[in-house]
């Protein structure tokens, strides 16, 4: 991101103070900034002539010259092109028209369906196959990666995506396997599909786990795939569980703690809205704690808050403050309601684990609700959940205090 948002004043904005995407971009491919500039534009996070200016900085460095130029226009308030904009054009689409020309041969015969069926698992079989009976070369690969680079820098993400599909399916060179790899995840992740997304990650993941590299290369490599993976977890039908289960591994537990301990906002985020998984809120609740003096947000404060501290006065303070940094998080904004009713039940549970005698009324105002409609949530919630509990309304007062008797 540019110095312009980076540094950008916040006005005495919370939610900016809390907004991790200058963070996060230093581990993102740069396209993946650009939904994220809508979404803080919409936010109005930050001033909207700082936005448009990093977003025109980024487009900048890519192909996508009339998306540019329409930012452009929309930085400088005219209907004028930027400078070097019909120059940069014809350029470019002099280059695409070369590289679809030269890589027109090899596309028809890996789409020919013929071929397609007779292909194997073997790589070294299918380029033999290939090279005797369609004149293939390896040279053609390399052709193909390029033309592949060039229709993602020009933001065609879904034809890129079907080049390295094919490419990985010939090429027996592990290192540009691997950038095909992180080139199709960032095409799967621009264009929303997350199913493939999230198959690319885990080949992805494995990749990395089995390739003999040093320990600081390891933790980078690491380090990316869990910030590349957010886009996956927070938008994939099984992403909370997929989260929970990659980032408590020791490899990527340790790659947080060590490289990026802001993720634990996401890490206790998918832990906390998961009912299913809270058998980890344990060791959950140890690495918040050891990584306090790291990172803290009201996400992670609200775990140490209630697990650490039992300090149910500062667990509602940090729910309440927590409604604001899910609303303006990119991935945790539709997690923003489970959130707050999981929460509430977190505390409802942590207190009577501790207390045997409840007030009603007090509770309901330590779950950040009105006294009414706390104890209908509360009524509910023991009568769902077939709680060993009764309400004793004989000590109903004017107030109306209720007793829940555990």
């Amino acid at each position: 991101m540019s110095d312009s948002v980076t540094d950008a004043s916040m006005d005495g904005k919370v939610t900016a103070d809390y907004d991790l995407t200058p963070t996060l971009l230093k581990f993102w491919d740069p396209h993946f900034a650009l939904p994220l500039f809508e979404f803080i534009g919409f936010r109005k996070m930050y001033p909207a002539e700082d936005i448009l200016e990093s977003k025109h900085q980024i487009l900048n460095s890519t192909y996508m010259v009339d998306y540019a130029d329409s930012v452009y226009q929309e930085l400088k308030n005219t209907e004028s092109h930027a400078p070097g904009y019909e120059e940069k054009r014809a350029k470019v689409l002099k280059e695409l028209e070369k590289l679809e020309d030269e890589n027109t041969e090899f596309m028809n015969i890996i789409q020919d369906p013929t071929v397609i069926q007779q292909l194997k698992q073997d790589k070294l079989a299918n380029i033999q196959f290939l090279e005797e009976n369609y004149k293939f070369k390896p040279s053609m690969l390399s052709s193909l990666f390029k033309l592949s680079q060039f229709m993602y820098q020009t933001g065609r993400y879904g034809s890129s995506a079907e080049m390295l599909y094919h490419f990985r399916i010939l090429s027996t060179d592990h290192e540009k396997n691997m950038n095909a790899l992180w080139g199709k995840l960032a095409c799967e992740i621009l264009t929303n599909n997350w199913e493939t997304a999230y198959d690319d990650l885990m080949r992805l993941k494995d990749m990395i786990d089995q390739r003999p590299n040093t320990h600081r290369q390891q933790l980078k490599l690491r380090s990316w795939l869990i910030h590349w993976s957010l886009f996956v977890f927070f938008n994939h039908a099984k992403g909370r569980d997929g989260i929970i289960d990659l980032f408590f591994q020791p490899a990527y537990i340790n790659t947080i703690q060590a490289t990026c301990p802001w993720i634990l906002r996401y890490l206790c985020t998918a832990v906390i809205t998961n009912k299913r998984r809270r058998s980890v809120l344990k060791e959950l609740t140890k690495v918040v704690q050891h990584e306090s003096h790291m990172y803290r947000d009201p996400i992670t404060e609200f775990v140490e808050a209630l697990y650490v501290n039992f300090d149910f006065e500062e667990a509602q303070r940090k729910q309440k403050e927590c409604e604001e940094v899910l609303a303006n998080d990119f991935f945790l904004v539709a997690t923003k309601e489970e959130f707050i009713e999981n929460a509430r039940l977190m505390i409802f549970e942590t207190y009577c684990r501790i207390h045997q005698c409840i007030d009603i009324a007090g509770l309901s105002e330590k779950l950040n609700m009105g006294q009414e409609d706390g104890e209908k949530w509360i009524v509910n919630l023991i009568r769902n959940a077939k709680m060993d509990a009764k309400i004793d309304a004989e000590t109903v007062s004017r107030a109306f205090s209720f007793v829940v008797m555990i």
